[in-house]
């Protein structure tokens, strides 16, 4: 009887040793039409203007040089506004945080019905121009305006408003108020108020229930709700426009300057670039931060549940 053999090599691998083929997947076609105009209505125009931030002209003889990001920290002018931008974007920030979670928190306590109304209230101001927002404020704060009246019946008639810090604030804060608003309802929604009644049966004040087991969950909507209303805040224009003086100019002011007065494109560039950079790394911050934040709220509320 005749034995074949077979050379070691021939021998088949098992299947798991076999190399495997992953499936080309099609579906991410589907994305080269966004990502195209993404790159031409986005990119391109940030890479043009981070090379023109760079870029020495022709005429002086070429090359690249940072003396533009340099000059941003020694003209004396670029660092007072950015600390004015960041304090009123601060300001903006807390005073849209200290409207909004009470009203999130509401919008958890009351009926469907309840709930509809007072987020169509939140929805208003999407419904109308940033332009007429912005007009009305202005017809509000102005002198003999009914907020001038108000002031005046108690002998504060003397505030400006109209031209200073005090008014941008307020019109800014209504108009981001929605950026709070939103984040901080799909976060507290989903808070299980069991954990509260638990708290409570094991003798828990409400004040501590609370701030120990309600406020850690919300905080990732906190987190995102102010990290959204102060990045808006930085690039804002038109309401310190119309509402501010040129004496107390936020950034996008400066960037409007110095573009279309100035015809300085290589500085104005070099500041965009700055406050993209700023930006980028407070969203990074705010997504590793908020994300830890949620996963540690998930966690709880799961293990609260299965107890």
């Amino acid at each position: 009887m005749s034995t074949i053999t077979r050379n070691p090599t021939d021998t088949d691998l098992p299947s798991s040793a076999s190399p495997t083929r992953r499936r080309f997947n099609a579906n991410w076609f589907l994305l080269v039409p966004a990502l195209a105009l993404l790159s031409a209505i986005l990119l391109v125009p940030l890479g043009q203007s981070l090379l023109r931030s760079i870029s020495i002209p022709a005429s002086e003889g070429g090359g690249f040089t940072f003396d533009n990001y340099t000059n941003l920290f020694t003209d004396g002018v670029t660092v007072t506004v950015l600390i004015r931008t960041a304090t009123t974007a601060a300001i903006v920030t807390i005073v849209a945080f200290l409207l909004g979670y009470p009203y999130a928190y509401l919008m958890t306590r009351v009926s469907e019905r309840q709930r509809a109304i007072l987020l169509v209230i939140v929805l208003i101001p999407f419904w109308t121009s940033v332009m007429a927002r912005n007009f009305a404020w202005l017809t509000i704060l102005q002198r003999g305006g009914p907020v001038h009246s108000v002031l005046e019946f108690f002998g504060l008639g003397d505030i400006q408003l109209v031209g200073s810090q005090i008014g941008v604030t307020i019109a800014m804060s209504q108009v981001l108020l929605p950026f709070m608003v939103l984040p901080l309802f799909s976060a507290l929604s989903g808070i299980d108020r069991k954990l509260l009644l638990a708290a409570r049966g094991l003798g828990s004040s409400p004040l501590v229930a609370f701030w120990k087991i309600y406020w850690p969950l919300s905080r990732g909507g906190v987190v995102a709700g102010l990290i959204l209303v102060f990045t808006l805040s930085l690039g804002f224009y038109v309401t310190p426009a119309l509402l501010g003086s040129p004496q107390q100019s936020l950034i996008a002011q400066l960037l409007a300057t110095r573009t279309t007065q100035l015809l300085d494109f290589a500085g104005a560039g070099a500041l965009g670039m700055l406050v993209l950079v700023i930006t980028l790394v407070l969203v990074a911050w705010a997504n590793r931060v908020g994300g830890t934040i949620s996963a540690i709220g998930v966690v709880a509320t799961s293990g609260s549940k299965g107890r």
